[in-house]
Order: C-alpha cells, then sequence, then structure tokens
C-alpha cells in the first residue's frame, strides 16, 4: 500500500480522536471492506463476518488512543483488532459455521464452474488451520505486506513467512484433493 494511504488513515484516525466524526466515518468507508472480507476468509460467515466489522469499528472508537504508530500502520492495527474479534467470536461459537453463499459472487460468476471453483477455494481457505489461515488471508486475500500482517498478528516477520509457506503448501493440497474428489 502507498505510504500516502498510510499517512491519510493516520491523519483520519488523528482528527478522529480529536472528535471528528467525518474524519471517522472516511476512515469506516476506506477500511471496512477489507475487515469485513477478512473476517469473512476467517469465519466462512456473512453474519459472523459483519458483527466482527462493527465491532472492530466499536473497539477503535473505545480505544482509538491506544494506536501507537511504532507498532505499525492503522490498517495493520485495524485487523489485528479484527483478529482478536474473529478469535472471540470463534471462542463464544465452537459449533462450526457452514460456509454461507455469497450472492454476489454467485451473481457476478455468469458461468457455474467459475462460481464452483470460488466456492471450492474459499472452503479450502476456511478448512486451513487458524494460524494458517489468517497469514493467508492478510498477506494473499487482503494483500499486507509482511511487515503489516507480523504487526496485526502480533508475530515476527519470520512467524508470517513460515505460516504462510505451510498455509499456501496446505491449501494446494486441500484444492488437489478435492479436483481428484470431483474426478471420481
Amino acid at each position: 500500500m502507498p505510504a500516502d494511504d498510510h499517512e491519510r488513515d493516520r491523519e483520519l484516525l488523528k482528527r478522529a480522536e480529536q472528535g471528528n466524526e467525518a474524519a471517522f466515518a472516511e476512515l469506516y468507508r476506506r477500511r471496512q471492506g477489507g475487515i469485513y472480507r477478512f473476517a469473512l476468509h476467517m469465519t466462512g460467515s456473512e453474519h459472523a463476518a459483519e458483527e466482527v466489522t462493527q465491532e472492530v469499528f466499536l473497539n477503535v472508537i473505545r480505544r482509538i488512543k491506544a494506536f501507537d504508530a511504532g507498532r505499525g500502520s492503522v490498517e495493520a492495527w485495524l485487523y489485528g483488532i479484527a483478529r482478536k474479534c474473529v478469535l472471540r467470536h470463534a471462542a463464544c461459537n465452537r459449533a462450526a459455521v457452514p460456509l454461507e453463499t455469497c450472492e454476489e459472487t454467485a451473481e457476478e460468476a455468469a458461468d457455474f464452474g467459475r462460481a464452483q471453483s470460488i466456492e471450492s477455494v474459499r472452503r479450502a481457505v476456511l478448512a486451513l488451520p487458524e494460524p494458517f489461515r489468517e497469514a493467508v488471508a492478510l498477506c494473499d486475500l487482503q494483500e499486507l505486506s509482511y511487515d503489516e500482517a507480523a504487526s496485526a498478528m502480533g508475530v515476527p516477520i519470520g512467524t508470517i513467512r513460515s505460516r504462510l509457506s505451510r498455509g499456501r503448501a496446505l491449501l494446494g493440497e486441500i484444492l488437489r484433493g478435492a479436483a481428484l474428489r470431483c474426478l471420481v
């Protein structure tokens, strides 16, 4: 992400901390989509993703002074909050949550085969163990840098690299296994 985007986020957060509601609203508009997609990739539930997104921004309002620019970007801070919200949600909802169909994706995918492929990838990502799923969701799906993902997850950059490598390998195995089952 360009440095000016990070600067813009910091500026908006600073203005929001001073009580500027328009600045908070703009920060929300800029970042809520990514937070929602991350939560969806982690939970497999549109409803849970909506709840997590709302909880993240409520946390921002309550703890706006907790942001420390020395520890990372605003975006990484938001993903860190989202990660904790997802973990809390998972702890409160131990039962497996079925993957809900995303109507937008089905409508956008005119070809049934493409829709099935997208669904297979979503299910494969959800099948990854949580640490690998987080790394894949943050780096590959949300396109955070390794530094930003490490900051969001509170782990060293080497841990991100190894989890991402293992997560990608597992994802490939899962997808190959699904393809083989379709051939039989």
